[in-house]
């Protein structure tokens, strides 16, 4: 079990304590910080914190990549730094993440926007010349979300994050699934924080425009992330859903977000459950709704793919997460039974 962030400060104006926060020497003794940030708010923001530390250095993030990720830890690596505070949105807080553990440092995160569970958790999703991958890396020692930031990012932003913790609901099952059927180990304590995630946010009743649903969502991500620390693995957060959506990432990349593809692989799954095993229809229900009451994608169509190419990318699903049984592992439909899947939950959902 990994252990838990020391802080967790979700709110408006976080940023203007985060000074105090990098003074705690439990981060860093001498207060020798380095700052990484990408593109959008981040250099406001480090210009915003750099008079409260004694001493630091901004580096710059050049996109989600291994490639940056292992320049900055190479950089970081050079200098004599005790922290590096990661401000940014999802790719550059991965950036970081990666190369705070090559270079052996606690690195402290600062979301800019609340697109998926990368804010705080102990995984980095990053491209490479072969596609992307997913690295296992520290977790941050402590993270901020400042809800007059995340209000200034892209709305599609905010509502990405949305889909990534409704799909804890499909990863959850499948993790049970998988107990069941294999034997699988669960940790019952992960289970708990990912599904509790996504009930408080299935349940919140009001939308992006409120600081109280950004808190539940934000909370969530961070619940989503700690889930996976304690695993000591992404199976808490990430299933079948997620499993059709690094397909989609390999097959037909740029064609959405995370969260997005997210939400709409753990719709898909529990069509599959309902379908098949005849469980789960109530929960499928409620994650369409709650999509639809946010403006996320449900079908193929919504994210530019065709019936078909959604069904290549779920009879592909399975070969991203080899030896990881999910529903789809578990009902193994050729490529007949995938297609006409996909065109029954079309013809239900679409519109």
């Amino acid at each position: 079990m990994l252990p838990a962030p020391l802080s967790i400060d979700v709110r408006r104006g976080a940023i203007a304590h985060l000074g105090e926060l990098l003074a705690d020497r439990r981060i860093a003794t001498e207060g020798r910080v380095a700052i990484a940030v990408g593109p959008g708010q981040g250099d406001q923001i480090a210009e915003h914190i750099r008079p409260s530390l004694q001493a630091c250095e901004v580096f710059h993030v050049d996109g989600g990549t291994v490639d940056a990720a292992v320049e900055l830890g190479s950089r970081l690596r050079s200098g004599s730094y005790e922290a590096v505070v990661g401000i940014g949105g999802g790719r550059t807080i991965d950036a970081t993440k990666y190369a705070a553990t090559l270079a052996g440092m606690p690195m402290v995160s600062v979301a800019t926007n609340l697109s998926h569970d990368g804010i705080c958790s102990p995984t980095a999703s990053l491209e490479h010349e072969k596609g992307k991958n997913t690295f296992g890396v520290t977790m941050p020692l402590a993270m901020v979300v400042d809800l007059d930031y995340v209000r200034a990012a892209p709305d599609r932003l905010v509502r990405a994050g949305v889909g990534d913790v409704l799909s804890n609901f499909s990863a959850v099952d499948d993790w049970l699934l998988a107990g069941r059927e294999q034997g699988d180990p669960i940790d019952r304590l992960a289970l708990t924080l990912a599904r509790t995630a996504a009930e408080a946010l299935i349940y919140q009743p009001r939308s992006i425009e409120s600081d109280e649903f950004l808190t539940v969502l934000a909370e969530g991500l961070v619940l989503s992330g700690m889930a996976m620390s304690f695993a000591g693995s992404s199976r808490p957060s990430s299933g079948g859903d997620h499993e059709i959506l690094h397909a989609i990432d390999q097959l037909f990349p740029g064609t959405a977000n995370h969260g997005e593809l997210a939400g709409i692989g753990a719709a898909f799954c529990y069509h599959l459950r309902a379908t098949h095993l005849g469980e789960g229809a109530e929960r499928l229900k409620q994650i369409v709704a709650c999509l639809d009451r946010h403006g996320l994608p449900k079908t193929p169509q919504d994210i530019g793919l065709t019936e078909e190419q959604f069904a290549e990318a779920v009879l592909y699903a399975p070969q991203t997460r080899p030896g990881r049984y999910t529903i789809l592992e578990h009902l193994g439909l050729d490529e007949g039974a995938v297609l006409k899947a996909v065109r029954e939950y079309v013809g239900t959902f679409a519109g």
